[in-house]
């Protein structure tokens, strides 16, 4: 192990005189320098990890933070820690905190800001001890900032506890320091890879490399294009796109790398630290130019300095502040740009000559720094090892992800009826968003990092192969957990406004499970599901439609089955399911995500210029028969009101009827409607007769007088003196100086003369074209505009008295009625040649 910086109070761990700095990496002197797994850095203290659990410490110890009470520059062993096995290791400025394999968290040190998590705000705890409130959880990552720290649950949830006095715990507004871990419930449901802190601020990534920031900002350190202070987490957008694979953060200034090996840095610039070559600041993420040309692997930074190894070339690169040795150039000047440190680097794959002592070179396995001083962790030049790279994915600190090996695990735990503590934890990892979210990545050319608004990022077909193995019948107990996880935490916890669209994928992934598309759980998942979808904010709303309307066309029929099948459940129990609310509630919830759906539908026929790919869903014949009998059987006056209480449901989706089943319903409405208005017609000269009142009797007949030599003129005087209400009366029509009883047939003669008439060259009103022998309004009209009127009604009133009217007339009239904005395909429908030159 290599170090140098300041180590005025013994904090590198080498017994090394009383010099207050080493400018240059020497080798540890620390006996047990080669089992050393991993170092953190305080202000005045270090903490090693060795391979085998065990927990050093050395340096100042003014608060307690070294966790042990022996005064030597070499390292003492942290003996309260001696019964655990040590997983990873953090400091703040004057405290420390250890991870077990347990996923317990330990800390000691300083805690008048409540950074120990121990909800006490004592001065000092001078012995490790446990954070008592995280003990229901699996904790995988814990990372501490000068004063605060952060830790990452294996169910996906971020606690912060300690200072918040620039809002870097992200808790939002009005929250001061706490001195016990709090959720920030505003990054749920994202799958999250790593939690870092700086100084006050603090940064989360997620699987996908979404950056999120929050906390002080004085010198641009959140990457956010300004230097205001966040106290909420907050999306680095300049990022989204990078593939950010490791965050490192200083007091001041941030580092960022790249899956393809790019460093980026932003913040405080004062000393280089950022590499740009300049001492200014900068408040946006900018790749450090000088590094362009190499692959950098790993990146660590200190209070005011940063540094970067590159595989290809074994060689480690530091710049930043200098002044007390840390950046192990053999001065102490400050450096702007990036710059060799000292020493003999080579990689493994190098033979080095045989005249040539190997001990003299070193091979960099792992690198770390905090505040002013740095580490390196060397491989045995007899055994050379290739170094570690942050770039690769390290599964087990990531949020949970949910696969056949944990099935299989979780399988075996519950055969063997694992205490509850097990079974919780299994429920709880079912129950979680973040984890379902980070589990069928797209990992194919890294497709899951181009997630966005129009791309999920997930493979489909993974998600039904999973599905499909856990309803084998040995994974039947397993499948009850899951059951219980879905149904009493998961949806009904599911937000309205989701953080980021990678925690949107919920919502295409648990339609795929078989459970949903059972009836028998339709109540209890898949119709709260489709509240859940309905509840969503309009944005989030926007891009659930934008992957509904990419997937493939498969998972969009499914879908479409799913909540068809639904309705047509809830319709054949409506009286013995539910209690009226329930039902109302629940079946207004299918259709309209049914409407959501057929929205998208239409959506996706006008991207593809009317070659569409779904069927429309107007064509719902399963709903619509069940449906009409009920509505058919219930057809007498009596019923009027039940059938508008209960059918309003239905009619006010009419996507969900085809041509003939609307044709139905609405001669069945017009039956209705003609009796209510006849029976209301009668009664009234019932009262009337009664009364005695000298008043004309009311006729239950809209009855028009009209002449065959006069048939405009007389349609139109006789509709003039009719309310809207006669209107819906049963028509009869009359022909001057004829004897003939309308029983329908005078009725449709009427429409046919009339229409023909209207249509007459002569009155300029229609014009056909005869490519597609289709009508449009004329540009020049002989005649006044209420005659269009006429022409309204006339075809209001043929249809309500089921006539068919012969009138040709092309789709963009109906756009029109509709509010739906006409296109070039319309113009083609009535004018073929026109449309082809356009």
């Amino acid at each position: 192990m290599l170090c140098w910086g300041h180590s005025d109070f013994g904090q590198l761990g080498v017994n090394h005189g009383s010099l207050s700095f080493i400018q240059e990496p020497i080798s540890s002197t620390f006996s047990l320098a080669r089992c050393v797994r991993q170092v953190a850095c305080g202000e005045n203290h270090s903490i090693f990890l060795l391979d085998d659990g065990r927990v050093y410490s050395c340096g100042g110890n003014n608060d307690g933070q070294l966790g042990q009470d022996h005064h030597d520059r070499e390292p003492g062993h942290v003996n309260a820690l001696a019964s655990e096995r040590i997983v990873h290791v953090a400091c703040g400025r004057s405290h420390s905190v250890a991870l077990n394999n347990q996923g317990q968290i330990f800390s000691w040190g300083a805690g008048s800001d409540g950074q120990l998590g121990q909800s006490t705000t004592e001065q000092c705890i001078p012995v490790p001890r446990l954070i008592k409130k995280l003990n229901q959880q699996k904790i995988l990552q814990v990372s501490c900032g000068n004063q605060h720290c952060l830790a990452l649950s294996d169910d996906g949830q971020l606690f912060t506890w300690g200072q918040n006095s620039d809002g870097q715990l992200g808790l939002g507004h009005g929250f001061t320091s706490q001195s016990s871990p709090q959720r920030v419930k505003s990054l749920e449901g994202i799958p999250l890879a790593q939690v870092t802190a700086g100084g006050f601020h603090s940064f989360a990534l997620s699987l996908s490399g979404a950056v999120f920031a929050w906390g002080k900002n004085n010198s641009g350190q959140l990457g956010l294009n300004d230097e205001k202070v966040r106290e909420s987490p907050c999306h680095v957008k300049p990022l989204r796109t990078q593939k950010v694979v490791y965050i490192s953060c200083g007091e001041e200034h941030t580092a960022v790398l790249t899956k393809t090996g790019g460093l980026f840095t932003f913040g405080a610039g004062g000393c280089g630290q950022l590499g740009h070559d300049s001492l200014h600041n900068e408040i946006n993420p900018r790749r450090i130019l000088e590094l362009m040309g190499s692959e950098v692997s790993q990146i660590a930074c200190g209070r005011q300095h940063t540094i970067a190894y590159v595989p290809s070339s074994g060689i480690l690169y530091a710049f930043g502040c200098g002044d007390r040795g840390q950046l192990g150039t053999g001065n102490t000047n400050n450096i702007i740009c990036p710059t060799t440190v000292k020493g003999k680097w080579t990689i493994p794959c190098i033979k080095i000559p045989p005249t040539i002592d190997p001990s003299s070179y070193n091979i960099i396995k792992h690198i770390f720094c905090g505040w002013d001083k740095s580490f390196v962790l060397c491989s045995q030049p007899e055994k050379p090892e290739p170094a570690d790279d942050f770039r690769l994915c390290q599964n087990k600190t990531y949020t949970s992800c949910i696969n056949d090996e944990t099935i299989d695990d979780w399988r075996q735990k519950v055969i063997e009826n694992s205490n509850s503590n097990t079974m919780n934890g299994i429920v709880q990892t079912l129950s979680s968003s973040a984890c379902w979210n980070g589990s069928f990545l797209e990992k194919t050319n890294d497709e899951h990092f181009k997630t966005s608004p129009k791309i999920p990022g997930i493979d489909l077909l993974s998600i039904k192969v999973l599905f499909e193995k856990l309803m084998n019948s040995q994974h039947s107990r397993l499948l009850e957990q899951i059951h219980k996880g879905f149904e009493s935490f998961l949806i009904p916890q599911l937000s309205s406004s989701p953080p980021d669209v990678e925690a949107m994928r919920i919502y295409l992934i648990l339609p795929e499970f078989p459970l949903l598309q059972d009836s028998k759980y339709y109540i209890t998942l898949t119709l709260p599901l489709a509240m859940a979808i309905l509840r969503l904010d309009t944005n989030p709303s926007k891009v659930l439609d934008n992957w509904w309307s990419q997937i493939c066309p498969s998972y969009f029929f499914r879908l479409i089955d799913l909540y068809k099948g639904a309705v047509v459940y809830l319709l054949n129990g409506r009286k013995t399911l539910l209690i009226p609310v329930l039902f109302t509630s629940y079946i207004t919830a299918a259709l309209e995500l049914l409407e959501k759906l057929h929205k998208v539908n239409v959506k996706v026929r006008h991207v593809e210029n009317d070659k569409f790919y779904i069927p429309e869903i107007s064509s719902l014949v399963d709903i619509q028969e069940d449906y009409l009998k009920w509505f058919l059987n219930q057809a007498g006056l009596k019923m009027r009101a039940s059938i508008m209480l209960d059918s309003v449901t239905l009619c006010s989706y009419p996507f969900v009827f085809d041509a003939q089943a609307k044709t139905k319903m609405l001669q069945t409405d017009a039956e209705l409607q003609m009796q209510v208005a006849v029976n209301g017609a009668n009664l009234q000269n019932v009262f009337t007769l009664l009364s005695m009142e000298p008043v004309l009797a009311k006729n239950p007949f809209l009855v028009l007088h009209v002449r065959r030599t006069s048939l405009v003129a007389d349609a139109l005087r006789e509709l003039s003196i009719h309310s809207d209400l006669d209107l819906k009366k049963p028509l009869k029509v009359i022909f001057d100086g004829e004897e003939a009883v309308d029983d329908g047939g005078v009725s449709k003669e009427f429409f046919l003369l009339l229409l023909k008439e209207l249509l007459n060259p002569i009155y300029g009103m229609f014009t056909v074209y005869p490519e597609s022998n289709l009508l449009w309004f004329s540009d020049i009209c002989f005649v006044e505009h209420n005659w269009f009127h006429l022409i309204g009604i006339m075809c209001g009133l043929a249809i309500y008295n089921f006539t068919v009217v012969d009138l040709h007339f092309p789709l963009v009239l109906y756009k029109k009625l509709l509010n739906v904005p006409a296109n070039l395909e319309d113009l083609k429908e009535l004018s073929p040649t026109e449309g082809r030159f356009v």
